[in-house]
């Protein structure tokens, strides 16, 4: 393969890891990471060097556009971000005392049921669903557009979805995987909100979370410049483009397309949790 070729194949590669991360809220490094490690045999520092950097770019591509759009919640990002800091340090402090192939195993368990549950939730039987009062005390409520029109949402589970964000940030360590899945399960199953509101909330926020590490991979060498160049290009490109195909998209669609994916790491967890390669 000539350079040009793989500088070609990255850019595709990056662009279509651009529109999902966009579109599913979990940013581009979890399709880059297993295509570049298993299909064009990259070593997997680089590969991760080259996700964190994707993850960045993602939520940079889709930031101003969802925040424009009306579809983020700064209120709800913040809140979540402060349990996944948190859980992170308790991670890293447990680590040697936890066996992260059973609690690999344990995680794409439940990410296969989160991923039936995700297709099967329908938004439009709970719009008259009372928020929970630490939602009303920290104005967690919000609007978002829906077709021309903007439409209400109330925020329940607040203090289940921080439990839930601070495992996040817990597996986020001892895993090493983003916490991207977990942000968009916590705001769609347990907090309730709109799928679009999720999606783009977590886009904002993972984006945080990815720069407060991105200095230990170049420290250490991990950011190999011809890899990370041309694919963060597609990711960049990429998720424009999820950004302005999310609001004319249904969510049924989106569900689809997010379950599928969180399906498929679900397989790739319990693989590495049965072989031991976590």
């Amino acid at each position: 393969m000539t350079a040009i070729s793989f500088f070609l194949l990255l850019f595709i590669v990056g662009y279509v890891a651009g529109v999902l991360g966009a579109l599913t809220g979990l940013g581009g490094g979890i399709v880059l990471t297993p295509v570049l490690v298993l299909l064009l045999d990259v070593n997997i520092y680089y590969a991760m060097g080259v996700s964190i950097i994707a993850v960045i770019t993602t939520s940079s591509g889709t930031a101003i556009a969802y925040l424009r759009d009306g579809y983020t919640s700064l209120r709800i990002g913040m809140f979540l971000e402060t349990a996944a800091v948190v859980g992170a340090i308790i991670g890293a402090c447990i680590i040697a005392l936890i066996n992260t192939h059973t609690l690999s195993i344990i995680f794409g368990l439940v990410l296969l049921l989160s991923a039936y549950l995700s297709w099967h939730r329908v938004e439009e039987d709970e719009y008259d669903q009372p928020s929970h009062p630490w939602a009303l005390a920290m104005q967690l409520e919000g609007d978002y557009p829906v077709f021309g029109r903007m439409q209400h949402y109330a925020v329940q589970g607040v203090p289940l979805a921080w439990g839930l964000m601070l495992i996040a940030g817990i597996l986020s360590s001892l895993l090493g995987i983003g916490a991207g899945v977990l942000k968009v399960l916590a705001m769609d199953h347990i907090m309730r909100l709109p799928y679009k509101v999720a999606t783009a909330t977590s886009n904002f926020i993972i984006g945080i979370t990815a720069t407060v590490s991105v200095g230990i991979y170049f420290s250490r060498g991990f950011v190999n410049a011809e890899l990370t160049a041309p694919a963060v290009m597609g990711v960049l490109f990429g998720s424009i483009t999820g950004a302005a195909v999310l609001r004319y998209t249904h969510v049924k669609t989106l569900r689809g397309v997010f379950s599928i994916v969180v399906f498929l790491l679900a397989l790739e967890m319990i693989y590495k949790g049965l072989i031991g390669a976590i």
